[in-house]
């Protein structure tokens, strides 16, 4: 009889087990059609995701209810419920219990302990969601905990020491680093490390390089991951750093498509429809040099003269190229296309807009030919600006040309960049430190 028994027990363990694991395959394939909508939708039923996943989960939840009294007590059906609850985008407090309790009956469940610190970032409890991942890494090494520690890192607020902050991105690029090199497959993975290196360039004196690295995450990413070309937040944080490196044409089409894919997100859609009126405004006060009136601009243009060029006169002037020597003025027709060394643009100032997102500070300039060039200006303080009748001189100009299309719209401009404030001769003299701020640029809105 007790053989008899010990079969009965083992064959009970195999149903069990059998169970649990027909649970995670309904809670996996849960998680694939939301990931995965666009593989089986078109993205004009983007507007019914939302709804179309809550009714996936809704059916999901029921059937694990179904077995909930065999198994309340069992670690991995309640890692399977709170799963279940976790694919939904906001906190839910049932999970949070649930997992809690699936990782104190079981500590070595790595998926417990992640999903449990992804129901603390949803919480906004970043302390809690770090102690989380940080355990599942103690536990094992994988890729889900590595890129979520990169996120927490980076979100956790700043402590007084800047130095600190620096560390911490820098610690967060490591982290997003090496969950790639535990998947070279996996697309989210890839897409974290785009972030990052996003971050990092705006914290760090916005190295070029950087941002280099960041577009070959997201390309990446697409490439290997059909899901990832379908986040409408790898569209809008890449096209938030487009918009900074000036690649308008990239930067609403990455705003209008992640709009697309998330109909309800009303920041993609206000980013579209801010930086085309930005457009609108600058090809208008180029075009009417800022509406000052005829007799005016030349009762400012009269007074424009070389002794305007302030310290670029001397021969000792170090340019930001880090050329030693006076530079000579030049008209903006005579400007070229890309760096323009040993030279300086010399004009007065005929509009300006503070561009919504702080983006750049972007002001008029018209010269003694009275071309009108607008001028772009970055990493300015919110106390900094210049004013209409200014003398602004612009050592060094970095010109482009700028051909934007998008939808119905078209805009053809030429424009200076300027990185700083610091580089600005304003009134014949140099600006002060207080007049530079480091770039703060909003590129993750809504989750990662």
């Amino acid at each position: 009889m007790l053989k008899m028994a010990e079969v009965d027990d083992g064959e009970q363990k195999t149903t069990h087990k059998d169970d649990l694991q027909v649970l995670k395959e309904l809670v996996d394939d849960l998680y694939s059609f939301r990931d995965r909508y666009f593989e089986t939708h078109s993205v004009e039923d983007a507007g019914m995701k939302q709804n179309d996943v809550a009714q996936e989960m809704a059916n999901t939840l029921k059937r694990l209810e179904e077995k909930e009294d065999l198994y309340k007590h069992s670690a991995q059906f309640l890692l399977q419920r709170g799963r279940c609850l976790n694919v939904a985008p906001g906190f839910s407090q049932t999970a949070e219990e649930c997992l809690s309790r699936a990782v104190k009956l079981e500590p070595g469940l790595v998926e417990g302990w992640n999903t449990l610190g992804e129901q603390y970032w949803k919480k906004g409890d970043l302390t809690a969601a770090k102690t989380c991942f940080t355990g599942a890494l103690q536990q094992s090494k994988n890729k889900v905990s590595l890129r979520s520690l990169s996120m927490v890192l980076r979100r956790l607020p700043p402590e007084g020491d800047p130095q600190e902050q620096s560390k911490r991105i820098l610690e967060s690029v490591e982290m997003a680093r090496k969950a790639v090199q535990l998947d070279v497959t996996d697309g989210t993975s890839w897409y974290i490390l785009g972030n990052a290196y996003i971050s990092m360039y705006f914290t760090s004196g916005q190295n070029p390089q950087l941002s280099q690295q960041a577009l070959s995450a997201y390309a990446q990413a697409e490439k290997i991951d059909k899901a990832s070309s379908m986040n409408p937040d790898l569209h809008f944080n890449r096209a938030t750093l487009f918009q900074y490196e000036e690649m308008y044409s990239s930067a609403l089409d990455g705003f209008s498509r992640a709009a697309a894919l998330d109909p309800g997100w009303e920041d993609a859609r206000e980013r579209e429809k801010l930086l085309l009126n930005y457009l609108d405004q600058v090809i208008m006060l180029i075009e009417n040099k800022g509406k000052v009136k005829a007799r005016r601009l030349r009762n400012m243009l009269s007074s424009l003269s070389t002794s305007a060029l302030g310290p670029c006169s001397s021969p000792q002037f170090r340019s930001p190229s880090g050329r030693v020597g006076s530079l000579e003025p030049r008209t903006l027709s005579a400007l070229t296309h890309g760096h323009n060394g040993g030279v300086a643009a010399l004009g007065k100032v005929v509009f300006s807009l503070a561009s919504e997102g702080r983006m750049a500070f972007t002001f008029g300039l018209v010269d003694s030919d009275e071309n009108c060039c607008v001028v772009m200006v970055y990493n300015t303080a919110d106390s900094w600006g210049v004013l209409i009748g200014d003398t602004v001189v612009i050592p060094e100009p970095q010109v482009k040309r700028h051909s934007v299309t998008h939808k119905d719209k078209s805009y053809d401009f030429r424009s200076i960049r300027v990185d700083s404030p610091l580089l600005l001769i304003v009134n014949g003299k140099r600006q002060v430190m207080k007049s530079q701020s480091a770039a703060f640029v909003t590129y993750k809105p809504q989750s990662e």
